[in-house]
């Protein structure tokens, strides 16, 4: 064990971790998660990770004017698979509601102008949006950025106000239409609160386990 250890940390000096696989989610975790960042306020082309190798690569540029109006990315060490679906499931009332097969979406509030992503910050769910995307579960965190100085102490999703949430929704129901086309079949059912996020976070860690058990053995070396 402590071999397989010692290798893991000198592969880490020489290689880039895969931000998907290769970065933790947070010792405190889901109380504090860490969160790795695709896209920032000012982009005006939408980043997304390759899932093959770890890079950040664009893809594509955004359709219309409006643009992310918070820091964007995911949650390394997760999946939405079989038990993030179940929640949607029971939650909405649904039938045939499955994970997109994705990490979990993450969007962090913070008062500081960040102007890149491909970072990893430290942040506090505070709720989320259950959203459906064409029969999938396409859940968005609502996050905090740890100690900032104005979002920082906001404990649940009742504390920001009303005209946030709403700029959070109507980006994740617009960014993806294309002029001259019929809207995508997605929507958001339900803003809920920081205790069902935490919930939803260890519900994907769950499905991140089962889904990729063969690559934390290896990782581990056990």
């Amino acid at each position: 064990m402590q071999i397989a250890t010692s290798l893991m940390e000198l592969m880490g000096l020489r290689y880039k971790s895969h931000p998907w696989h290769g970065v933790e989610i947070g010792e405190k975790a889901p109380e504090i998660v860490t969160a790795y960042i695709e896209m920032v306020p000012t982009d005006t082309v939408k980043y997304e990770v390759d899932k093959a190798t770890g890079y950040l690569r664009i893809d594509r540029p955004q359709r219309y004017s409006s643009m992310v109006p918070a820091l964007y990315g995911f949650i390394p060490q997760t999946f939405c698979g079989d038990e993030v679906a179940a929640l949607s499931l029971m939650k909405t009332g649904r039938e045939n509601i499955q994970g997109d097969g994705d990490p979990l979406d993450i969007c962090i509030l913070t008062e500081k102008v960040i102007s890149h992503g491909d970072i990893l910050v430290s942040a506090i769910p505070i709720g989320g949006l259950r959203m459906i995307d064409n029969s999938n579960a396409d859940d968005k965190i609502i996050a905090v950025l740890e100690n900032d100085l104005i979002y920082g102490d906001f404990k649940n999703i009742e504390d920001l106000p009303t005209l946030v949430i709403e700029r959070i929704k109507h980006y994740f129901l617009t960014y993806k239409d294309m002029p001259g086309l019929d809207k995508r079949n997605a929507e958001i059912t339900h803003v809920y609160d920081a205790e069902e996020a935490r919930d939803l976070i260890v519900r994907s860690m769950k499905d991140y386990n089962r889904k990729f058990e063969n690559l934390s053995r290896l990782i581990s070396g056990y």
